[in-house]
């Protein structure tokens, strides 16, 4: 929209005129992080063999409410993910306001493992609803991902090629701003349920079969950059462990478990 402002100055013979433009709200927003963190932690469970990540993400938002947008974190250790050293994660969404403080997202993710082994790709539509009261914000969340050759526990039997497996998790994450303090509280809990036991080139996302994971920590800003140190956990036991090594353990030397309690921080910057 143009505001046009002229003043006519007859003793001179002409009109100047001063033109004010307000710069119109584009339809599309584009937003993105890029993350520094001590271990990538899916579902409580280490991706790097508990060494440290790099990873970034980039969203297409339009203002209906539609969304794209990829998501990429290096990766090692438990079964090598088919030898690929990449996870790259394709998103899509539709997120809608229900009432003036809670929000409903329904999308998918595709889960790809760019250089890896075939058949370790795998689809996981899920549902977010999201709200808040007061200081407190709320999620809580479904993905469930259906049966999918990826999530399958796959033996060497020719016959084995034709088994799919499903998973589901479900998951709340809660936060709260720490008063007269500049941190924020985390805390998160989530419930696997799937495939026991590594899948095709160790892409099992619920290598137990059934288990909990959960998280407790504190964020801070200053300006664009985020901080954030965490304790997550599992109910993974070392008895159940024992039964995927040597994939299970860092370095896949046998010993311990990927899934076992440790300090996390990470720092992110969005732009």
């Amino acid at each position: 929209m143009k505001f046009i402002f002229v003043a006519p100055m007859f003793m001179f013979g002409f009109v100047p005129v001063a033109a004010f433009a307000q710069e119109e709200t584009s339809p599309v927003t584009v937003s993105g992080s890029a993350t520094l963190a001590s271990d990538y932690r899916f579902r409580g469970v280490s991706q790097t063999d508990k060494g440290m990540a790099v990873q970034g993400g980039l969203t297409v938002t339009h203002e209906s409410g539609l969304y794209v947008g990829t998501w990429a974190s290096n990766l090692s250790g438990w079964g090598t993910f088919g030898g690929a050293n990449m996870e790259l994660d394709l998103i899509a969404g539709y997120k809608f306001p229900l009432t003036d403080n809670a929000t409903l997202d329904v999308g998918l993710t595709w889960y790809m493992y760019p250089s890896g082994a075939d058949d370790t790709d795998f689809a996981e539509p899920y549902v977010k609803l999201s709200g808040t009261t007061g200081p407190l914000s709320l999620t809580a969340g479904a993905a469930y991902a259906p049966k999918q050759y990826a999530l399958a526990n796959v033996s060497n039997h020719p016959d084995s090629r034709s088994q799919k497996q499903d998973n589901l998790y479900l998951w709340g994450d809660g936060a709260m701003g720490i008063a007269g303090t500049p941190f924020t509280a985390k805390a998160h809990i989530g419930y696997s349920n799937g495939n026991p036991g590594l899948g095709p080139n160790g892409t099992s996302v619920a290598p137990t079969g059934e288990y909990w994971d959960w998280s407790m920590g504190v964020d801070t800003n200053w300006r664009n950059l985020t901080f954030n140190i965490s304790y997550v956990d599992t109910d993974i036991s070392h008895r159940e462990a024992a039964r995927l090594q040597p994939n299970f353990s860092k370095g896949q030397d046998g010993v311990g478990s990927i899934s076992d309690g440790t300090v996390m921080a990470s720092l992110t910057a969005a732009f």
